[in-house]
């Protein structure tokens, strides 16, 4: 993994759309968002099920978010991503990135074609509070 990538993303993305947001603090879909909101990004939860999360309107797929995002980052099983990394393409995220234990490379080289910044594997809260 690029760790100049990590700290790129970590960097310059200000909004951040989570696929895969959950209501539920006591998972990761819930409390990495929200963590990552206490340190000054702009999350914006995308689940087809909730009508908000943590303050901020919901929406059921990408495609539907108004306004730019930043960063993708996903909560999904990894045979799950290629149609998020086609939909964060569409809207001109800058990155992906693909939580602990998610990772799809054809998915992720289709990203980096289109000139996105992609991270695999990795815990963003966890990686934020090593760049801390």
């Amino acid at each position: 993994m690029d760790d100049q990538v990590i700290e790129k993303v970590l960097r310059d993305s200000r909004t951040i759309a989570v696929v895969g947001f959950s209501h539920s603090p006591t998972r990761a879909g819930y409390y990495v968002p929200a963590y990552l909101q206490s340190q000054g990004y702009r999350i914006i939860p995308v689940n087809p099920y909730i009508q908000e999360g943590l303050g901020e309107p919901a929406y059921p797929t990408l495609e539907e978010i108004p306004g730019p995002v930043d960063l993708v980052l996903l909560f999904q099983r990894s045979e799950k991503v290629p149609p998020f990394v086609d939909q964060a393409i569409a809207i001109g995220a800058k990155g992906v990135w693909m939580q602990s234990g998610i990772a799809h490379a054809e998915a992720a080289a289709k990203a980096r074609a289109a000139g996105l910044d992609v991270v695999q594997n990795h815990c963003m809260m966890v990686e934020h509070r090593m760049a801390g």
